[in-house]
């Protein structure tokens, strides 16, 4: 079978793990079902997909990272920043070194600096596939919106690390300063990279769309490309492209903030972009799944080969070691971070909220490996420098993927068991709701207001004055639907063929409205009154009823 056909197979495998998973009268994780599927089909064909390296890190992870950087609740990012960051550089660090020591030392035959490099690309986490595995359990959002955070930068800290690693494998050379340099540059470099190309793409595109028009397609097209712009520029500057896929999401949430987009452009995205987050990170692990026979077979010649394991089954046992050694590392991170956090509060006078002892735990288990592992570890070189073979390639690759499955079974087993029974209390979470509840009444008096002034504004520009009785219940119609947000008795008017005959006032009247709701939620979001996620939340509503009730063309 051609890697074209078979392609086309594994994307119709993904399209069949979303009905499995929901078929099985059992719980399964989504990307488990994928794995199956994979080796289900690299058991039906006769040859594997042959991946490069650099094109296989290329096409899935910017558009990933910059979909997650685009989406994150950033009010939640920046409220728990601190535990984030604690997470996301300090855990990494911490995972690199212990786990890296530890795998050279089960690993002999593993120089340091792979083992290093091992031990930094499974040190992201994968909250996608968390999310599947709680997705029928109350995880609290606030822990939800640190595993996102945390995977967030820790897919960008793993990876740099990870290069670094492979570099030093690669031409046995490293230096402590020529690194911490080489890190500031990649770092810095990445950041402005990714703001600088995103800002540019929608200047140039507002620029474009104000003189010509938007053209929804075009619109969405350029938006799928900025991630991967934002990498290439960072890239061929010998900047991080991985954080500047990140960067480049996160300043175009903000840029979306200015509502410059048509209403049918921003809800024909949101499937564009729902579609491929489901396509690419389904592809990641039935790719997985189909490499997976391979995988083993390679890596267990290898570590045949050596003579020093007699028993090929070694490696799975260190897979399982590292997995569990990486649980543990994640542990006593969290729990002495916690500690820390309470000494501190208590120190400046301060009452910690109760904290549930559930709490550790969860977080440790949640630390599940998913695509970005997959995506670095592949992209490990065939050949050093002097052409000679990448040390441990395959034995890597193998214990990289072995890592993946047993944290994802790991997961799906014990988290479900510690979400059961009573709710878990995380502190700090109850402003979010009021603050969009306050915001819904906001744009709904905003929207009255604007009724009232289109239906004046009507009725003068008219010369026919026996339309002023339309005007007026069409008015009352339309400001009907948003009377009972403010009050708890909503405003009922008589319906008759004269309210009938005044649709198309009516049309009008609702556009305003909507127009009204979209200008106070974008201007709250501005002023940072609510976070953007209520924001995003908000508009994708006022979009829906806005492409419902008057869809717009293109612009020609």
């Amino acid at each position: 079978m051609h890697s074209i056909e078979v392609i086309l197979v594994m994307l119709l495998a993904v399209v069949a793990s979303s009905y499995l998973v929901r078929a099985l009268p059992f719980s399964v994780p989504l990307p488990l079902v994928q794995i199956m599927l994979g080796v289900l089909i690299a058991t039906m064909s006769n040859s594997i997909v042959e991946l490069e390296s650099e094109i296989f890190l290329f096409v899935f992870l910017p558009p990933l990272l910059f979909l997650d950087g685009w989406r994150i609740p950033k009010a939640s990012l920046f409220h728990d920043k601190v535990i984030v960051i604690n997470l996301a550089l300090g855990l990494v660090i911490f995972t690199v070194v212990g786990a890296g020591f530890l795998i050279h030392w089960l690993v002999p035959d593993m120089p340091l600096p792979v083992a290093f490099a091992l031990a930094a690309v499974v040190s992201p986490t994968d909250p996608v596939a968390v999310s599947s595995i709680v997705s029928r359990y109350p995880m609290p959002k606030r822990l939800m919106h640190i595993l996102e955070g945390e995977s967030l930068l820790n897919d960008a800290s793993g990876l740099v690390c990870f290069r670094f690693a492979v570099v030093a494998a690669a031409t046995g050379l490293f230096s402590l300063k020529t690194a911490s340099l080489t890190f500031l540059w990649m770092a810095v470099g990445g950041v402005v990279f990714g703001i600088a190309v995103t800002l540019a793409i929608s200047q140039a595109q507002y620029w474009m769309s104000r003189h010509w028009g938007e053209e929804g397609g075009a619109a969405i097209l350029i938006n799928l490309m900025t991630p991967f712009g934002a990498y290439l520029a960072a890239e061929s500057c010998h900047a991080s492209g991985i954080l500047a896929a990140v960067t480049a999401g996160i300043t175009m949430s903000y840029i979306e903030l200015s509502g410059r987009a048509l209403a049918t452009t921003r809800v024909q995205r949101i499937a564009v972009w729902d579609m491929m987050r489901f396509a690419l990170n389904g592809l990641m692990f039935v790719l997985l799944g189909e490499q997976l026979p391979a995988i083993v077979n390679r890596a267990m010649e290898a570590a045949g080969e050596t003579g020093e394991y007699r028993a090929n089954m070694w490696l799975a046992i260190c897979a399982l070691l590292i997995t569990v050694a990486l649980i543990s590392l994640r542990f006593i991170w969290i729990w002495v971070s916690v500690r820390l956090m309470l000494f501190r509060a208590r120190r400046t006078g301060k009452k910690p909220g109760e904290i549930d002892q559930r709490i550790v735990p969860i977080m440790s288990l949640a630390g599940v490996r998913g695509a970005v592992t997959l995506a670095g570890v592949l992209s490990l070189p065939l050949a050093m420098k002097h052409g000679l073979p990448f040390p441990a390639r395959d034995q890597a690759i193998f214990l990289a993927a072995m890592v993946i499955l047993i944290s994802l079974v790991t997961a799906s087993v014990l988290l479900p068991w510690l979400l059961r029974g009573r709710a878990i209390s995380v502190p700090g979470v109850s402003v979010e709701k009021h603050r969009e509840e306050s915001a819904i009444r906001t744009a709904a008096a905003a929207a009255i207001k604007a009724i009232e002034e289109a239906s004046r504004n009507m009725v003068e520009n008219d010369p026919d004055a026996s339309e002023t009785e339309l005007y007026t219940q069409a008015a009352l119609r339309v400001i009907e639907t948003y009377r009972y947000r403010l009050t708890d008795e909503p405003y009922v008017v008589d319906d008759g063929e004269t309210l009938r005959n005044a649709d198309r006032i009516e049309l009008k009247l609702r556009q305003a409205a909507l127009e009204a709701e979209r200008n106070t939620i974008a201007r709250l979001a501005q002023t940072r009154q609510i976070s953007d996620d209520v924001f995003r939340r908000l508009m994708d509503r006022i979009d829906f009823l806005s492409v419902a009730h008057h869809p717009e063309t293109p612009h020609h």
